[in-house]
Order: structure tokens, then sequence, then C-alpha cells
């Protein structure tokens, strides 16, 4: 076992609007984009939320046999990727699919100058919504993003083929209810 712990804003067991299929939630606490409108406020300040051994976080999250996969939200997890990826890869061993939120683009996350502990996560993550909230392209009938700039991303594909392989033409054609097919 291993002493890691995470600030979370909060857990949600069950839902259906963060990746495909029904998914448990994991919100990170703290995020440096601040984003204007963004749907999670509270999780902007670094020392908000409670910390949680990563023991703590999977006895709270209660995982019944209908949860497909874990969505990492938040807030950022990439300010907290060391812990975030070392939860993915635990889930990962139960059979569960990771979706991650974040803020970056996929160019700033597998830039050289990333951190280490990025490309961690992003090797536990299977689908990637990447870029910052812009308010001015909010568009509520695009599947799991907030806005038009954001991207659905394959990411064991794209780090095998070298650039980005953009699924968000899939997910907005077979819409929320067949996105878990």
């Amino acid at each position: 076992m291993t002493d890691l712990r995470l600030r979370l804003a909060g857990i949600t067991r069950e839902s259906v609007v963060d990746g495909p299929g029904i998914r448990a939630v994991v919100f990170a606490q703290g995020c440096p984009h601040r984003c204007k409108g963004c749907h999670n406020p509270e999780t902007h300040d670094p020392r908000g939320g409670r910390v949680l051994a990563l023991d703590e976080v999977l006895d709270q999250m209660r995982l019944t046999p209908i949860v497909r996969g874990v969505t990492f939200s938040g807030g950022e997890p990439f300010m907290q990727a060391e812990g975030f990826a070392l939860l993915g890869r635990r889930l990962k061993l139960v059979g569960l699919d990771i979706v991650t939120y974040t803020g970056y683009t996929w160019e700033a996350l597998t830039s050289p100058a990333a951190p280490a502990a990025w490309r961690e996560l992003l090797d536990v993550t299977d689908i990637l919504v990447d870029g910052p909230f812009v308010e001015s392209e909010r568009d509520t009938a695009i599947a799991f993003r907030g806005s038009r700039n954001q991207r659905i991303i394959d990411v064991r594909g794209s780090l095998r083929l070298g650039t980005v392989v953009d699924l968000s033409w899939k997910y907005d054609q077979i819409g929320f209810a067949g996105a878990s097919k």
C-alpha cells in the first residue's frame, strides 16, 4: 500500500454525463485554469476539499457492477497527476476504464517540458477530454463537453500514432444515449 493522498472536492458514485456508460466520478480539488463560467468553481481553491488516502477514495466510491468506468474531473486532475495515475492503475486492475477531464490541451500534456507524472496519468487514461472551458463556445448539444473547443481524445491511439485521434464527432453523432455502446 501507499501513503499517497489526494485532495478531492467530492465523489459521485454513478453518473451518465461524465463519459460513456455509467461511471463513478472523482473530482480533484484545485485548478489553475479558473475558466470563466466553470461548472465546478468550488473546485478551484487548491486548499479546499478534503484529503483522502487512496484506500479511502476506493472505499467511498463503493463501486457496483453497473459502473463501467471512472472519470477523473475537477478541478484539475493533472495538478495531482501522480496520485490520480496510481488510483487509475488500481481501478484498471478491476477492469474499469478511465476518462480524464483537463483544462490543459493534449499538446501541452505531451510536450517535452511536461512533468513525467502527466505521462503516467495519460498512460492509464482511455479517453481524455482536453482544453479549457470557453464560455463563448458553450454548447449543450455536444457530448461530454461544455464548449466546442474541447476534444474527446482516444489516448492510446493518439500515443501510438503520435497525433491526436479526436473522437468528438463519434460521440456527438451517437449522442448521450448511444455513447455507452
